[in-house]
């Protein structure tokens, strides 16, 4: 229950700011103060600590995301080189091949 007074002399600004403030939230200046003063979120403050979490959930999410893409990326990657090494390896098997030998196989076929 609500029984005690406080005066507050203030700037005539201070007052403009108070006054514009309890406007936008539509509470009355003496409301303003106490919820200011209680600690109490406003529900613009609410709404930003509701939003503040969904924003770190999904950055959490998104994060995870780019981890397991960078890692499904480096492992074709490695896929990839895996397979042009072993290409090399089939090029430098031909080579070895004495001309002969692939000119006798190339007959063969």
């Amino acid at each position: 229950m609500k029984t005690e007074r406080v005066t507050l002399l203030t700037s005539p600004e201070f007052k403009a700011f108070l006054t514009a403030q309890a406007k936008r939230e539509g509470v009355s200046v003496a409301e303003l103060v106490r919820t200011r003063c209680e600690g109490r979120a406003t529900e613009e403050e609410a709404a930003l600590a509701t939003l503040t979490a969904e924003l770190r959930a999904a950055v959490r999410q998104a994060r995870k995301s780019v981890k397991d893409g960078l890692a499904e990326a480096a492992a074709v990657l490695q896929e990839l080189r895996a397979r042009r090494v072993g290409r090399r390896a089939e090029v430098d098997e031909d080579q070895a091949t004495p001309v002969r030998s692939r000119r006798a196989a190339g007959a063969r076929a």
